[in-house]
């Protein structure tokens, strides 16, 4: 893959991200039962391609590894639960700029758990990341819907930078598709006793939905992610997935006339914006 077709697949990548909060709309269920059988159709397509490759999901996997696997798929459940919780109560567009919080969380826990030093820029990026969540705060009032929905965003959005800080400790040594096929069957086996129920009462719209949101959005997405780190360093890459809020809110208000305020767009640009210096600024530093 050269470089042109790795900014390309990257760019897909963010798009899918994008379309997340889209079929979370669109699916007719709750979120404990979205979160099920997305890991259960991502769990399905990634044991398809490990197959393909010749591989197999168990090698070299050792009790420590799927300790740390277990803890980082409970993460993963905990922030796809609340971001789809944050979907259907205030929807796509303030679900996915809450979320768009997780870089400010990981700087802190990077800074208060890994004890990692942060410069003075990062600090600002910070403020400015905070500065931006409070702009797209529709209200400061807790019985407004939109409101309590943007709080789910930022759990979802917390609990996915505690996801990211692990997975850094996590089974390094293992393939990339292992270790989301891994977390994957970790967020099934942690929803489905809670949506067996709900499952059977899905039409079959819910169906197609649920595999593409599982297939494309989470098993191709996260290929497309990893293929394109092969070419592109780590920081350009998370430029364009920093993206991702852009696309969703466009979605959002061609399929269903979601139109955030002008509050929340100049919140969402000082975000977006920030979290895209953070990505040139760290390019563009030399190694020492």
């Amino acid at each position: 893959m050269n470089r042109q077709r790795a900014l390309f697949a990257i760019h897909i990548a963010a798009v899918l991200f994008g379309l997340t909060g889209i079929f979370g709309e669109l699916i007719q269920a709750d979120a404990m039962v979205i979160t099920a059988g997305r890991a259960s159709f991502a769990v399905l397509a990634l044991l398809a391609f490990i197959r393909y490759q010749g591989a197999s999901p168990v090698r070299g996997i050792k009790p420590k590894d799927l300790t740390i696997l277990a803890i980082a798929g409970a993460m993963l459940a905990v922030h796809w639960v609340t971001f789809f919780i944050a979907v259907k109560i205030s929807g796509v567009a303030i679900a996915t700029l809450g979320f768009a919080s997780f870089p400010a969380f990981i700087t802190l826990g990077e800074y208060f758990f890994l004890k990692e030093r942060i410069s003075v820029s990062e600090w600002l990026i910070l403020l400015l990341v905070t500065l931006g969540l409070v702009l797209v705060t529709p209200s400061f009032n807790f019985q407004d819907d939109a409101t309590i929905g943007l709080l789910w965003a930022v759990l979802s959005g917390f609990s996915f930078a505690l996801f990211t800080l692990i997975n850094r400790r996590a089974a390094t040594h293992l393939p990339a598709q292992q270790v989301a096929c891994w977390e994957n069957l970790f967020v099934a086996l942690l929803t489905l006793p809670f949506s067996i129920p709900a499952i059977s009462q899905l039409g079959a719209m819910d169906w197609v939905w649920l595999a593409l949101l599982g297939v494309m959005c989470t098993a191709l997405s996260h290929f497309l992610l990893v293929s394109s780190l092969v070419v592109l360093n780590a920081r350009s890459a998370g430029i364009v997935i920093a993206l991702e809020p852009v696309y969703a809110i466009a979605f959002a208000a061609v399929l269903f006339a979601q139109y955030p305020s002008t509050r929340a767009v100049l919140g969402g640009i000082l975000m977006v914006g920030a979290i895209v210096w953070a990505g040139l600024r760290k390019a563009d530093k030399k190694p020492a």
